[in-house]
C-alpha cells in the first residue's frame, strides 16, 4: 500500500485553504498534526501504525535537508522497513558532517562522519545503510531494541552481515561503541519476528543453553516444519506464540495437532508468549522440567 504524502501549510494555503480552516480542521480532527505546519488527513493517519507515521514524517524532513545530510538512526530503520520495537518515534533523526548536533521536540540532528557505503537510497530518500543503521542504533539503544532492529536487518538485507565488522570498526571512536560490540555478534537473521529476537535475548540472560533456530524437522506423516527454537541435546522444542499467530480456531487446532506430532517423536514442547518475556524465569523453569523429563526416559 502506498503511504500518503503529508499536507504542509504552504501546500494547503496554495490550494485555497485558509489558516482559519486549517485550525478548524485540526480542532475537529479532520487534520492531524505530524509536526509544526505538517498534517495528515485523519483517514490516512489512522490507517498507519507508529512506524508508518514516522516514515511519512521522515520523508517530509528529507525533502527539506541540505546536501550531505541524511536520514539516520531509527528514522532510517523505518524507511528501510526494519522492525522497530519499543523505540521513541517522536523525533526524526538526521546525521550530517560536522562537530555539533542539535535537538528539538521533533528533530534530532547528529554530528557524524561517513565511510564508503554508509549512505544508501531507500525509495528516493538518502538514508544510512542497513549496516550503519544497525551500528548506530546498537550504540544508542537498549540491547532489546537493538537486537530486534539488527536481526531484521540481517534477515531483510543479507549482505549486512558481511559489512557489520567494517562498519563497527569505522565507528570505534564514537560513544557507545562498546555497547554495539556486545550486540553485533549476537545478531541472527534466523529470528523471524521481534518476539523471537527478544526470546533469544531472554534465553541468553537466563543462562539456558543456546538453541538452534528454525530447525527443520519431518513428522512421521511426512510433513515438514521448522521449529522456532530447538535444544537437540535435550530433546526440547521451544515455540514463541506471538499475537496474531492464530487467526482463528482452525489455526489453534492445527498447532495443537502439530505439537502432538512433535511429542510423538519423543520431543518435549514448551511455549511462551509476549507476557512471558517479562518474566522469563517461568519459561526457564519450564525448560528445566522438560529437560529433566527427557533425561529420565
Amino acid at each position: 500500500m502506498t503511504e500518503p504524502r503529508p499536507l504542509t501549510r504552504p501546500h494547503l494555503l496554495a490550494a485555497g485553504v485558509s489558516d482559519d480552516h486549517i485550525r478548524a480542521a485540526v480542532r475537529t480532527g479532520g487534520l492531524v498534526p505530524l509536526a509544526r505546519g505538517v498534517y495528515l488527513r485523519r483517514a490516512d493517519h489512522d490507517r498507519l501504525d507508529g512506524p508508518g507515521r514516522h516514515r511519512v514524517r521522515a520523508r517530509h524532513v528529507a525533502s527539506t535537508l541540505p546536501p550531505g545530510a541524511v536520514i539516520s538512526h531509527v528514522s532510517a530503520a523505518t524507511l528501510l522497513n526494519l522492525d522497530v520495537w519499543n523505540i521513541d518515534l517522536e523525533q526524526v533523526h538526521v546525521s550530517r558532517t560536522g562537530s555539533h548536533g542539535r535537538r528539538t521536540s521533533n528533530l534530532h540532528v547528529h554530528a557524524s562522519t561517513w565511510a564508503d557505503g554508509d549512505v544508501v537510497e531507500a525509495d528516493g530518500v538518502a538514508v544510512t545503510s542497513p549496516a550503519r543503521t544497525v551500528v548506530d542504533l546498537s550504540r544508542t539503544l537498549s540491547r532489546d531494541q537493538a537486537v530486534v532492529v539488527g536481526d531484521s536487518a540481517l534477515r531483510k538485507y543479507p549482505d549486512t552481515l558481511d559489512l557489520l565488522s567494517a562498519t563497527s570498526a569505522s565507528a570505534r571512536h564514537r560513544n557507545g561503541i562498546a555497547r554495539a560490540a556486545a550486540v553485533v555478534p549476537f545478531l541472527d537473521a534466523r529470528s523471524e519476528s521481534p518476539g523471537e529476537s527478544l526470546s533469544r535475548v531472554r534465553i541468553a540472560e537466563s543462562g539456558l543453553p543456546r538453541p538452534v533456530l528454525q530447525h527443520p524437522i519431518v513428522l512421521r506423516d511426512g510433513r515438514r516444519f521448522r521449529l522456532d527454537f530447538f535444544w537437540e541435546q535435550h530433546g526440547v522444542v521451544g515455540e514463541f506464540d506471538g499475537a496474531g499467530k492464530y487467526v482463528d480456531r482452525r489455526d489453534l487446532v492445527a498447532e495443537k495437532l502439530r505439537e502432538d506430532a512433535l511429542r510423538d517423536l519423543g520431543l518435549e514442547v514448551i511455549r511462551w508468549t509476549w507476557a512471558d518475556l517479562a518474566r522469563f524465569d517461568v519459561v526457564a523453569q519450564r525448560f528445566e522440567r522438560a529437560a529433566a523429563r527427557q533425561s529420565t526416559r
